[in-house]
Formats: C-alpha cells, sequence, structure tokens
C-alpha cells in the first residue's frame, strides 16, 4: 500500500492520544493528514505532512468537505472523560452520541478504505467475568461515559450492515505517556505525575486501589495503526497489554524512578469507591492475530520514558 497518495483524517486528533497518532502516521508514510480538533490554534507539534482544521462535527458545512476528501478516518472525538460523565451523564449523552451519530451517517455516503472508531476498552464490559477480557466478555458497563462509548460502537456497527461503512471498532485500554500531564482527568499516571511534582498527595481509593491495564502510548498508537491497517470492517479489537498492576504498585515504580532526582510519592488513602470497577485487564489477541502487532514497552520502561519528558517539560515551561 502507498501511505503516500492515502488521504487521512484524524477527528479529534489535537488530544493526547491524537497528537501522538498523527506523529506515527506521518512517520509510517503518509503525507496527507488532515487533523480535526476544536481549538482554534494550531497544536504545537503537529508534524510536516500534517494540516490543522478548527472544525465542529455537528456542523456539516465543517466535516463534509473534509469527508469527502478523506481515504480513511480515525474518529478519536469525544468531549468528555469518565469522571465528568458522572458529574453530569445528561451531558455527557449530549455532546458525544449525537455528533458521532452524525459523522458515521455523513461517512457512510463516501467511499473509504476503512473508518476507525476509538471506543473505550476500560469502561465498556464492567465488571469482568473473567481476566484478561477479550471482545466476546459481555458489556455491562457501569459508567456513563462507557455507556454512550457502547451506544457509539452499536450505532457504528450498524451503519456497517446496512450501508456497508467500512467500520472497525478499538478498544484500548489506560493509555500514559509524554503530554498526559494534569489533574484527575488525566488517567491515573498522568494526575500521580502532577502531584508529585507539585508536593501534592496522590489518592488511593481502596487500600490498593484499582487495577487497570496500562499501556504506553507509542504502543497504544502502533496498535490503532495496525488495526486500521489490517483489522476486519465489522469486527471490535482490544487494544492493551494483557497485564494488570493496582494502584498501589504503580506509585512503587513511580517513586523508585522519581527518587533519584529528589522527589518523593506521598499518598492518601481513602474509601474505595462503589462505581470503580476493581480490575480491568485486557486480551489483545485478536488484534495480534490479524497484524502481529505487540506491546513492546514495559510499565517500568514506559514511565521513565514519561517522566524524562516531565522533567524536559519543566525545565522549559
Amino acid at each position: 500500500m502507498n501511505h503516500a497518495v492515502i488521504r487521512t483524517l484524524v477527528i479529534g486528533g489535537a488530544g493526547f492520544i491524537g497528537l501522538h497518532l498523527v506523529r506515527l502516521l506521518c512517520e509510517d508514510g503518509r503525507r496527507q493528514v488532515m487533523v480535526v480538533g476544536r481549538g482554534k490554534v494550531v497544536p504545537k507539534g503537529l508534524p510536516e505532512y500534517a494540516t490543522y482544521f478548527s472544525a465542529d462535527i455537528n456542523h456539516d458545512e465543517a466535516i463534509l468537505p473534509l469527508l469527502e476528501e478523506a481515504d480513511e478516518v480515525i474518529d478519536l472525538a469525544y468531549a468528555t472523560v469518565p469522571k465528568t460523565s458522572f458529574d453530569d451523564p445528561i451531558h455527557d449523552l449530549m455532546v458525544n452520541l449525537p455528533a458521532n451519530v452524525n459523522l458515521l451517517q455523513k461517512a457512510s455516503f463516501n467511499k473509504l478504505r476503512r473508518f476507525l472508531l476509538i471506543s473505550s476498552g476500560g469502561t465498556v464490559y464492567g465488571k469482568p467475568r473473567y481476566l484478561p477480557i477479550d471482545e466476546k466478555h459481555f458489556t455491562d458497563p457501569i459508567s456513563p461515559y462507557g455507556i454512550s462509548k457502547l451506544a457509539s460502537e452499536k450505532y457504528a456497527l450498524m451503519f456497517h450492515q446496512l450501508y456497508g461503512l467500512p467500520v472497525v471498532v478499538v478498544r484500548p485500554s489506560n493509555p500514559y505517556g509524554p503530554h498526559q500531564f494534569g489533574n484527575i482527568t488525566q488517567g491515573f499516571i498522568g494526575s500521580a505525575l502532577y502531584s508529585v511534582v507539585h508536593s501534592k498527595n496522590v489518592v488511593l481509593f481502596g487500600e490498593r486501589g484499582t487495577v487497570r491495564d496500562y499501556i504506553y502510548i507509542d504502543d497504544l498508537c502502533k496498535g490503532i495503526v495496525a488495526a486500521l491497517e489490517y483489522g476486519v470492517p465489522g469486527e471490535i479489537y482490544n487494544i492493551g497489554t494483557g497485564i494488570g498492576y493496582d494502584n498501589q504498585e504503580v506509585l512503587n515504580v513511580l517513586s523508585d524512578i522519581v527518587r533519584s532526582d529528589g522527589y518523593s510519592v506521598h499518598i492518601e488513602t481513602r474509601p474505595a469507591r462503589s462505581f470503580d470497577v476493581t480490575a480491568n485487564i485486557l486480551s489483545a489477541s485478536s488484534l495480534t492475530n490479524v497484524s502481529g502487532w505487540r506491546t513492546s514497552n514495559t510499565l517500568e520502561l514506559g514511565m521513565y520514558a514519561t517522566w524524562e519528558w516531565v522533567k524536559t517539560w519543566r525545565a522549559n515551561a
């Protein structure tokens, strides 16, 4: 496949996953990458072969010309995170699902080689019946975010069945890495790094917190590209490491890494929360079987690389 002539549209490409993914797409040989985001300013670090468009996917006049130009679409757009979905479930539904369904409907009228929908392996399954979780596992999400993500999947697969939209759905586990650095909405590792740097307590809900499958951002993006290239339309693929770590184990690794730079991890333990799934670990064997993709970074390697980025960012801030 001549990647240089493929026109790739990345919707929601200005966020944490999006910027890493766009860089990888350009490094992979794509020379016509269109990035759609909500911000008016071109994101820092956008690669040479990527063009940025500030657009709202609810507005057909903005998104239709881009869909008509595209050969493939990657949909990363989502306006909420799991925590905010609990704060306002109606908002989570209204700002996400209508926009996603509109995009899928409009994309169905275009001749695309692939439409890749980024869902959520961390939320759509709910409480696990077994671990690691494969794609045949029952879906019973216990967060508004997970419910709306699953609804988007169902609509995508409906458009595939009825109109031939070449949809491939991917369900990532918990990503982390450079540029994920902030408050609690940034994922556990990103928020823990932020707390360490600012001498704040890292909060554990429960004695050791929850068990999650943490995947380094480069591995996730390579998995997304693998699904884009080799995924079978109408199929769903997990993207994870198959290894789970509880929050305490993550903080032990982090403590070992930051100690040599004079930082320490301070933990505050609070009661476990009823809405937290106790464990989520994904089996990505389906994606491996179809594409050969595998993760290459251990938690230690990924967190070390992320910490090095945090130090550089702090020095240049």
